[in-house]
C-alpha cells in the first residue's frame, strides 16, 4: 500500500489476523461502511458543493431517446448519457448475454457536445458490440423491475402514489446487469482519472454513474406516468422516491475479482481493520458518540426487518442477524460509558454473536468516527502492477517458509480427495466470461483458469521438495515455469496478507455468492438477495437523497433508514 498519513498507526490494538478475517464465511457476511464507496462519493460532493443540472431529457411518448445530467465540482465536470429503450417484454434479461436493454449509458469525461451523443448512440445501445471512447468513463446498461414500474406508472398516471409496502418489498424501479470502467470496450484506462482527487478511492466513476443513473430512472418512470395520465398524473413523493435505490443482479463473472487483485483487495480490507483498530483503541466514548451508535443501531434493525430473499442460506443468516440484534440493543443500552467501550464490546461480540452479527456491528462501531475514520479512503486504491516483478533472487527457503506462513490452511488440506478439487474456473468461449463447472463430472480441466492460490501453493511448495535452500528462485523457474503465477502471489502475500482469501476456492462447499457479496459491501450494496449460490441481486443509493436534494446534513447516514421512512 502506498504511503499516506493517515495509514500511521497510532492505535494499541492490533489489527485482526488474516487468518480470521479473509475466510469465505465471514468475507460473505461483511456489510456497508462508512468507508464504502457510495458513501466516500456522496460525502464528497456534498463537502465540495458539487451542483448538479439536467442538460437534456429528450425523451418520447413511447419511452425512446436520451437524457444527459451532469454533475459539476470544483476543477471538472462528468455526465452521464442516458438512452432509453422501448424493449419488448420477451427481449428483457439480466443475463449478460443479453443483447437489448430497457436503458443504456455512459459516463462522460465532461460535457458533451452534439457530436458525442450521436456517437455514443450508435455505440452505448448495442454495448459489448460497440465501442466507445477514452472520453467515457464507465459502459452501463439496466433493466425494469417490470412488476414495480407499473404498479408505480398506474398510480401516478391517477394521481395516486405507489403502495409504499410494493416498494419496500422490490425496493428498485430498474436494476443494472452491468456497469463497465477501466479501459472496459475504448473506456479510459483507471490511470487516466487515479490522480483526480474525486476518482482517488475506487470505483468512484462507477458510483458516479450510479448516482446519477437513479435520477434518470426517477425522471423516466414520472414521464411515463405523464404520458399515460396526462394532467391527472403526479410526481413520485420524494419520501417514497428516496426509498428506490438502483437494483444490481450480479453473477459469477464478479465472484474471480476477489482472488485476481490481490494487491486491491488487501487494501480495502487493511484500511477497514485499520479503521477498526482506530476505534478499539479509544479509551472513551462521548455520549454523542454513543448517541449516534445507538441511533444508527436501531435504525439497522429496522433496515434487518425489511430485508427480503428468498434464498435458504440467506434466511438463515437472516434469522441469526434478528437474533443477534435482539441481544445487541439491550446490552449496549448501558455499558458504553465504560474503559475502551468498543474493543470491550467487539470482544462480547465475537463470542455470543453470529458472524453477520459480528460484522454489522463492526460497521456500526465506525460510524461516530469519522473524524479518524474518512482520511483513510484513498488508501484502499493500489497500483497492482507493483506486485507483478517477481524477485527471482529470493532464495528458495525463503520461499518456502512465506508459503508456510502465508498458506498453512493449504498445506493442511488433503488435495487428492475428490471434493478438494471438485470446482473448476473456466471462461465461456461465447461470452468471455468466468464460469464454474464440476471438474470430476465435465471435461473443463484443461481450460482452467489458475483461480485456486492454495491449491497452487501447496503444488509449488511440493515441487520445492530437495532443491537446495540457497538455490535462487529464478533457477527453480526456469525448470518449472508453471509455479510463475504461484510463487508471484506468494511475494505478494507477504507484502499484502489481507490479499488472500484463506479458503479452498475450488472446494466442493465453496459459495461463491460470498466472493460476490464481499466485493458489494465495499461498494455500499444493501438487501442481499442471492438467487442461487452463484448469483446475487442488490440494491444500491436506497435512502440517498437524489443529486439535486444532496447536502453534507443529508449526505451520509441515507443508508439507515428513519423509523417509518
Amino acid at each position: 500500500m502506498t504511503e499516506h498519513a493517515d495509514m500511521k498507526d497510532f492505535s494499541a490494538c492490533a489489527l485482526r489476523p488474516p487468518e480470521q478475517v479473509m475466510r469465505l464465511a465471514r468475507l460473505g457476511s461483511l456489510h456497508q461502511c462508512r468507508l464504502s464507496f457510495m458513501r466516500q462519493l456522496t460525502r464528497r460532493l456534498a463537502s465540495e458543493g458539487w451542483r448538479f443540472s439536467r442538460a437534456a431529457f429528450e425523451v418520447d411518448a413511447s419511452g425512446v431517446g436520451h437524457a444527459v445530467y451532469t454533475a459539476t465540482g470544483p476543477e471538472r465536470s462528468y455526465s452521464l448519457i442516458a438512452f432509453a429503450h422501448d424493449l419488448p417484454d420477451h427481449l428483457r434479461s439480466d443475463r449478460v448475454i443479453a443483447e437489448a436493454w430497457d436503458a443504456t449509458f455512459a459516463l462522460f469525461d465532461g460535457v458533451p457536445d452534439r457530436d458525442d451523443i450521436a456517437r455514443l448512440s450508435r455505440n452505448v445501445p448495442v454495448q459489448e458490440a460497440g465501442r466507445i471512447s477514452e472520453s467515457e468513463l464507465s459502459l452501463s446498461r439496466a433493466n425494469r423491475s417490470v412488476r414495480l414500474w407499473t404498479h408505480v406508472v398506474d398510480r401516478l398516471a391517477t394521481g395516486q402514489q405507489p403502495d409504499p409496502d410494493v416498494i419496500t418489498e422490490v425496493g428498485y424501479l430498474m436494476r443494472t446487469t452491468a456497469v463497465y470502467g477501466s479501459g472496459k470496450f475504448g473506456a479510459a484506462d483507471r490511470e487516466v482519472i487515479a490522480d483526480r482527487p474525486e476518482m482517488a478511492a475506487p470505483f468512484q466513476a462507477e458510483m458516479l454513474s450510479v448516482y446519477l443513473t437513479r435520477w434518470f430512472v426517477r425522471d423516466m418512470v414520472e414521464h411515463m406516468a405523464r404520458v399515460q395520465g396526462g394532467e391527472n398524473a403526479v410526481a413520485l413523493d420524494p419520501a417514497l422516491a428516496r426509498r428506490l435505490g438502483i437494483g444490481n443482479s450480479t453473477g459469477l463473472g464478479m465472484a474471480p475479482f476477489l482472488v485476481n487483485h490481490p494487491m486491491l483487495v488487501n487494501n480495502w480490507i487493511l484500511v477497514r481493520e485499520t479503521a477498526l483498530a482506530r476505534v478499539r483503541a479509544l479509551p472513551s466514548a462521548t455520549a454523542s458518540e454513543i448517541a449516534l451508535f445507538r441511533d444508527l443501531l436501531t435504525r439497522s434493525a429496522n433496515a434487518v426487518q425489511r430485508w427480503r430473499t428468498e434464498h435458504p442460506l440467506q434466511l438463515a443468516r437472516l434469522a441469526d442477524l434478528r437474533a443477534d440484534l435482539a441481544r445487541v440493543l439491550p446490552h449496549v443500552a448501558e455499558g458504553l460509558d465504560a474503559d475502551h467501550p468498543w474493543d470491550t464490546l467487539l470482544a462480547w461480540a465475537e463470542g455470543s454473536l453470529s458472524l453477520e452479527g459480528q460484522e454489522l456491528l463492526v460497521s456500526l462501531m465506525l460510524e461516530p468516527y469519522g473524524d479518524i475514520i474518512d482520511g483513510l479512503g484513498p488508501c484502499m486504491a493500489a497500483v497492482e502492477q507493483a506486485g507483478f516483478r517477481i524477485d527471482g533472487s529470493m532464495p528458495l527457503n525463503q520461499v518456502k517458509t512465506m508459503i508456510e506462513q502465508q498458506f498453512p490452511w493449504a498445506l493442511e488440506t488433503d488435495w487428492t480427495a475428490p471434493e478438494a478439487t471438485a470446482r473448476a474456473w473456466y471462461v465461456s468461449e461465447e461470452k468471455l466470461e468466468p464460469r464454474l463447472g464440476q471438474r470430476h463430472e465435465e471435461p473443463i480441466a484443461p481450460y482452467e483458469q489458475p483461480l485456486a492460490p492454495g491449491h497452487d501453493a501447496a503444488l509449488l511448495h511440493a515441487d520445492l521438495g530437495d532443491w537446495p535452500g540457497d538455490t535462487p528462485l529464478a533457477a527453480f523457474l526456469l525448470k518449472h515455469p508453471e509455479h510463475r503465477h504461484s510463487a508471484r502471489r506468494v511475494q505478494i502475500a507477504a507484502k499484502a496478507p489481507y490479499g488472500e482469501i484463506r479458503d479452498n476456492t475450488i472446494g466442493a462447499d465453496m459459495l461463491p455468492i460470498d466472493m460476490l457479496r464481499a466485493k458489494l459491501s465495499f461498494f455500499g450494496a444493501t438487501s442481499f438477495d442471492p438467487r442461487s449460490d452463484r448469483w446475487i441481486r442488490i440494491t444500491m443509493f436506497a435512502g440517498a437523497p437524489y443529486p439535486p436534494e444532496l447536502t453534507e446534513d443529508n449526505a451520509d447516514f441515507w443508508v439507515y433508514p428513519e423509523a417509518g421512512a
